[in-house]
């Protein structure tokens, strides 16, 4: 018995060794961090009491609960004042700290304090003491925590991660148990991709023929999961993909597609490439009430509308109905179609009281592009994706007034396989290789002046999902390249630095295998000794 205690005990020095400060896994790195040595450390008892103006049910305070008893086997009480105990944790909501995000967290030897404006700043304040905890594991080991001062606030308000269960569908609880990953690194969007080719994954109640082809999220399942990420500061936004990638509203509406498509299958996961018909009144009256009831389950103030790779040429090229439709506004190119098409829709996303949310699309899909594909709206959002296009996008955002999301695929696209022969071994179509270190070199601002990147919003990194089955692999291809993105979202460039961001990632990796989410082990990131 002596001896399992003896190597238990030198494993638990190990890991102190490996993880000796409290920056050890701090990430993403706040934007300024003040230790101070001289002092004492804070210590956890079974006195240390919790005070708080949150509200006695809030989210934080169980959070924080968890946090100190997970880390520590101590469980903190709420006292309405500190008493005779000299160990005290303070969450404060306190309007006089500035901007939504904004938290600050003060360590001293009796109090450890987290305040911000909102309950979502005190929660990325908590996910920094729990990194902190982590990461010192020798002080955590013994109850204790270093004095420290941290003042931070995201570059980026917008921070987002893309799943795609129009693809393959992912249940409720894996999207929970995702939600519970991305906050720990403070992002505070989730991008769902619902509909596709290959399936229509949210109830319509009008029209219940869209879910009869496929698994599906009902409205009630979906307000549970909006509910559950915003007590995670995480807003849920939706995106319905028009008016390409649409077969499987095809399938259950084949009389909505293009004149000469009448006679092609519309098969759910097969059939690719067809679009919406814009001369069709009875596309933009069901959208209508399609987009009525989204906008009902989704408080977030934007709808995704997609406007993606549709094949137009090929589909309003050829139809009669929208060549028709061209004749009549006088248009030369079906190009142009897009316009009307979004003008019948848009109106619709706003009379909701949302916004509308894009995909940037150019005038050709590589360089040398020049222009917007069609004219988009200045309330529109517009997110940059396809590889090489986003320093004109960035340019053109500028230009016509339009806020952009960063996503370009060199970058941001986690489902590209991390490193050579890597996953995905199916539905592979020759994807890039984007490295966790392209990732981390990534900056949204693309290194412009302030004011020709001021219109930028934030990041978003998509997982599209034809080769990732289930959550296991999602995830696997999150991380750590999420942690990376994470980072250039949050933290000033002059923060960042690629050898610190590699020792602040081991701990955290650990610790989300330890929560059973699967990562991928980035051995190559490690220099090998030369063999003699």
């Amino acid at each position: 018995m002596k001896k399992y205690k003896f190597i238990t005990c030198m494993l638990l020095l190990a890991g102190c060794l490996s993880a000796q400060n409290n920056m050890s896994a701090l990430l993403p790195m706040p934007n300024q961090v003040k230790q101070t040595d001289s002092k004492k450390d804070f210590v956890i008892s079974d006195k240390t009491v919790i005070q708080t103006n949150l509200p006695e049910d809030a989210f934080c305070i169980a959070e924080l609960k968890k946090i100190v008893r997970e880390r520590t086997g101590k469980t903190p009480v709420l006292s309405s004042s500190s008493g005779s105990s000299n160990s005290v944790i303070r969450l404060m909501l306190d309007p006089s700290v500035e901007g939504d995000e904004h938290y600050l967290l003060s360590v001293s030897e009796r109090t450890v304090s987290i305040k911000g404006a909102t309950q979502g700043a005190i929660l990325y304040g908590l996910m920094t003491l729990d990194q902190i905890l982590l990461g010192d594991a020798c002080r955590t080991l013994s109850g204790k925590i270093a004095p420290v001062e941290i003042d931070d606030q995201p570059r980026f308000g917008y921070r987002s991660l893309m799943l795609d269960p129009a693809r393959h569908f992912l249940p409720a609880e894996d999207v929970k148990f995702y939600i519970d990953q991305m906050v720990r690194y403070k992002y505070n969007v989730l991008q769902l991709h619902l509909t596709d080719d290959q399936g229509w994954r949210i109830e319509i109640k009008k029209h219940p023929r869209l879910t009869e082809k496929g698994e599906f999220y009902t409205q009630e399942e979906l307000k549970d999961l909006v509910h559950y990420a915003a007590e995670r500061n995480v807003r849920i936004i939706p995106e319905l993909d028009i008016p390409g990638h649409t077969v499987a509203v095809l399938a259950a509406y084949p009389e909505l597609g293009c004149s000469h498509t009448d006679t092609i299958p519309k098969i759910v996961g097969e059939t690719v490439n067809l679009m919406l018909c814009a001369n069709n009144d009875k596309v933009y009256s069901l959208y209508k009430d399609i987009l009525t009831e989204v906008a009902s389950v989704f408080p977030a103030p934007y709808i995704h509308l997609g406007g993606d790779e549709a094949i137009i040429d090929a589909n309003w090229g050829k139809c009669e109905h929208c060549r028709s439709l061209m004749k009549q506004l006088g248009y030369t190119k079906p190009t142009e179609l897009m316009n009307y098409f979004f003008g019948k829709i848009l109106p619709v996303v706003r009379e909701n009281g949302k916004k509308p949310m894009l995909w940037c699309e150019l005038d050709n899909i590589r360089m040398p592009a020049h222009e917007y594909l069609f004219d988009y709206p200045k309330d529109a959002v517009l997110i940059t994706w396809r590889y090489g296009l986003t320093p004109l996008c960035t340019e053109l955002t500028a230009r016509h007034g339009n806020t952009l999301i960063m996503a370009p695929g060199e970058y941001t696209y986690l489902d590209y396989p991390q490193y050579k022969n890597d996953f995905p071994e199916f539905n592979n179509w020759g994807m890039p290789v984007t490295t966790l270190e392209t990732t981390y070199q990534f900056d949204p601002g693309y290194g412009l002046p302030a004011d020709r990147q001021a219109h930028i919003a934030g990041v978003n990194g998509t997982l599209w999902a034809e080769a990732m089955p289930d959550i296991n692999r999602v995830t696997y291809m999150t991380y750590p390249r999420g942690l990376a993105l994470a980072e250039a979202g949050w933290t000033q460039m002059e923060h960042r630095d690629w050898e610190s961001f590699k020792k602040r990632m081991y701990p955290n990796l650990s610790e989300l295998m330890k929560r059973g989410v699967s990562v991928r082990v980035p051995f190559e990131i490690v220099r090998h000794p030369q063999k003699k």
